[in-house]
């Protein structure tokens, strides 16, 4: 199921792939029907947040809310795919720590693909970059991945305010060597795409185009992530602020006959959703049927270098295997309750090991759809060679930084 969600034939849809699996392993007896109906409920969450958002994504490219800012992003790289690069990537850096992967997935990409469809640059490098930092700066604090969520609960929910400080301070320079690696590997991969010539986009004077920005819709996007990060804390599932936000541009829009409710549905990508759902129960197989039960077995103990780059690797490993969400799951079970540094091994396996496969994370999935719809397919064998240079390396650095933190904060 996975193999066609990364091939993706035309003629086969991916939600149709998931549900006849998961169909078969009920009827197989391999999954009990009262196991899928369990996981679909716990699904259910995840499933309104991705609805919520691509809603919310799609109403603001609607509101020209993209284009208004790419252009802007546009007149700050001053024509310069290097500069746009660094920008994409300090931007995509603090948006993904700060407000989710998922939020530089579906509001950032499309902006960056305006930018550099004005600019009339080679848009791979700044694509690429987008879900490549969305699942390597999620590293820094809880708030950035459900993953960094999960283990945080797992690991310092008692500590309060001094287990996110703790969190930060040992996740601060991993996060910062990721970055740096994937700068460096992006700028000798994309060197040609970086300096080829670029002719601007002009408009009727000659000069690039900067048009005004949709105030309601910014204003909005603005008060969806501010309820990100207090959903966030407070323990609530963040679907509700993304709800909140697709409700307000949805009845404004519903309102001035801008907008159909079928347009409406058909933005909530319900095909994708029911992917999403059919891979929860298929896994969910997976794991029952013993590689939940391999998988720690595998698992170092300690702390020492090695242990933490087995564990680290394991991690991204699995996550390949059966998407990032579950791998984390049945992971923290193993390492939960021991040394915090094992933990945050796991964590950067999860993160960093899904820029080597589309099925490594559902942001991934997700970007991949979001450039589809805006007739950019990614290349299946770029983007694997690309991670592929990016991921060991990642891992490496961040886990021997890690490993280096622990020692100087005796954690």
């Amino acid at each position: 199921m996975l193999a066609v969600a990364v091939i993706r034939p035309r003629r086969v849809p991916d939600a149709a792939v998931a549900i006849f699996a998961a169909v078969v392993l009920i009827a197989a007896r391999a999954l009990s029907l009262a196991s899928a109906r369990a996981e679909s409920i716990k699904l259910l969450p995840v499933l309104g947040f991705l609805a919520a958002v691509l809603v919310l994504g799609r109403l603001c490219q609607d509101e020209g809310l993209f284009r208004a800012v790419g252009a802007r992003l546009a007149r700050a790289s001053r024509g310069r795919p290097v500069r746009l690069l660094a920008g994409v990537f300090g931007l995509s850096s603090l948006t993904t720590a700060v407000l989710s992967l998922d939020t530089t997935v579906v509001l950032l990409t499309p902006v960056v693909q305006e930018t550099v469809r004005q600019q009339r640059m080679r848009p791979k490098p700044h694509l690429y970059a987008c879900t490549h930092l969305a699942n390597t700066a999620s590293l820094l604090l809880p708030v950035s991945n459900l993953t960094n969520l999960l283990a945080f609960a797992a690991a310092w929910a008692t500590e309060g305010s001094g287990g996110l400080v703790r969190f930060g301070e040992l996740m601060a320079v991993p996060w910062a060597a990721a970055i740096a690696v994937e700068y460096l590997v992006f700028r000798r991969f994309f060197a040609a795409d970086l300096a080829a010539p670029v002719t601007p986009e002009p408009d009727g004077l000659g000069k690039p185009g900067v048009p005004a920005v949709p105030l309601f819709a910014l204003l909005t996007v603005a008060a969806t992530l501010a309820g990100f990060v207090v959903t966030s804390f407070a323990g609530v599932n963040p679907a509700w602020a993304a709800l909140g936000g697709a409700c307000l541009l949805a009845g404004r829009r519903l309102a001035a006959g801008q907008l159909t409710p079928v347009q409406l549905v058909r933005s909530a990508a319900v095909p994708f959703l029911l992917f999403v759902l059919g891979l929860g129960i298929v896994v969910t197989a997976v794991v029952g049927h013993g590689l939940g039960g391999v998988i720690p077995r595998l698992l170092p103990g300690g702390t020492s270098l090695l242990a933490l780059l087995a564990v680290a690797g394991i991690a991204a490993a699995l996550a390949n295997l059966v998407n990032n969400l579950p791998a984390v799951l049945v992971l923290l079970a193993a390492v939960a309750g021991g040394p915090p540094g094992r933990v945050l091994a796991v964590l950067i396996g999860v993160n960093l090991g899904p820029n080597l496969t589309y099925a490594g994370s559902l942001a991934t999935l997700l970007w991949r759809r979001i450039l589809s719809e805006h007739d950019h397919e990614p290349d299946l064998g770029e983007f694997t060679r690309l991670g592929l240079l990016t991921v060991p390396a990642g891992l490496c650095v961040a886990t021997v930084a890690l490993w280096a933190g622990l020692r100087v904060l005796g954690a």
